[in-house]
């Protein structure tokens, strides 16, 4: 029998302000869209689950930052619901998700895409700028995603493929690469592309709040608007079970989250991305609410941003 939950006036739940409850006056917009991707992944697996696992338990949540003392409410969340893109190939995904990202960005401030694996980034991020030099991409991930597309496109080459397509490497930030899970080869290929990276031992030497920043700055430098994809594999595993490519000694969810504040409280960064969660391998649902508050922070960062408030 499912278990009542407690209803208090006083405490309203994220789940109801995704799905339009809001302040009479808000100061902005926040376009959700669910990017369901699932073939193309080199292990089989089932984030396209994870866009309504993650509406479903934005229940446990409320509204309020406390930190920085901001209230969700004022900010206008609109869900497009899900895209029907589960069963395309990564390569037949690539014009409707580009467009509708393109399409929101004319009315939103942001967009959160929930994917999904992270063939969703490719698209997104060509949705997202005019032109590709004119736009910068930072990842949080331990793989650099820059295996080869001789087989097709897949989760673990689009950055490569975004390189391919006219992204300048110096436009291009990827913090939380780790040792053993990525192989010289594509290291090469990184440093020849002229990519930034930092690893996870650089980011426990300098701390997350530094490196992040760091990296938003070194951006912004150059170009007109920031894509941000957060593969939440870049997470220690103990706060993402259901990430098949989590290792240990990766990012707390703490550090995870607050990266998401600062992203959205950056200017130039207009989407993230939250991608390869497969719900079905979790555990005690430590990484869906990891997810969920990866997504309330971002939103908390960009009506921070909205209210003139950094922190």
């Amino acid at each position: 029998m499912p278990t009542q939950v407690f209803e208090d006036a006083n405490w309203p739940r994220a789940k109801a302000w995704l799905a339009g409850e809001h302040s009479f006056a808000t100061l902005g917009k926040l376009a959700v869209i669910g990017a369901p991707l699932r073939l193309g992944s080199i292990i089989p697996r089932r984030p396209d689950l994870a866009p309504q696992a993650v509406r479903e338990i934005l229940e446990k949540f409320s509204c309020y930052d406390v930190e920085a003392d901001v209230d969700l409410s004022l900010l206008e969340a609109r869900d497009f619901g899900d895209l029907n893109l589960a069963e395309l190939r990564l390569e037949e995904v690539f014009e409707p998700l580009s467009k509708v990202v393109q399409h929101a960005l004319k009315s939103f401030n942001a967009v959160i895409l929930l994917g999904g694996n992270n063939g969703v980034t490719r698209p997104g991020c060509q949705g997202a700028a005019k032109s590709l030099k004119l736009c910068g991409l930072l990842t949080f991930d331990a793989q650099f995603a820059l295996r080869d597309l001789g087989g097709g496109l897949s989760n673990e080459n689009s950055v490569r493929s975004l390189l391919a397509d006219g992204l300048p490497g110096a436009n291009i930030v990827q913090l939380g690469i780790q040792s053993f899970a990525n192989s010289r080869v594509y290291t090469q290929i990184a440093w020849e592309a002229g990519i930034t990276f930092v690893t996870m031992q650089q980011i426990r030497e300098q701390g997350i709040e530094g490196v992040v920043r760091n990296a938003l700055d070194q951006l912004a430098k150059h170009v007109e608007t920031i894509y941000v994809d957060f593969d939440l594999n870049v997470l220690d595993r103990a706060f993402a079970p259901a990430c098949s490519g989590a290792r240990p000694g990766g990012l707390t969810a703490w550090e995870l989250k607050r990266a998401a504040w600062l992203c959205g409280n950056h200017p130039k960064v207009r989407v993230l991305d939250l991608v390869e969660v497969d719900p079905t391998q979790d555990v005690s649902e430590t990484t869906m609410m990891t997810m969920a508050e990866c997504f309330l922070a971002f939103a908390a960062g960009l009506l921070s941003r909205l209210i003139g408030v950094g922190k």
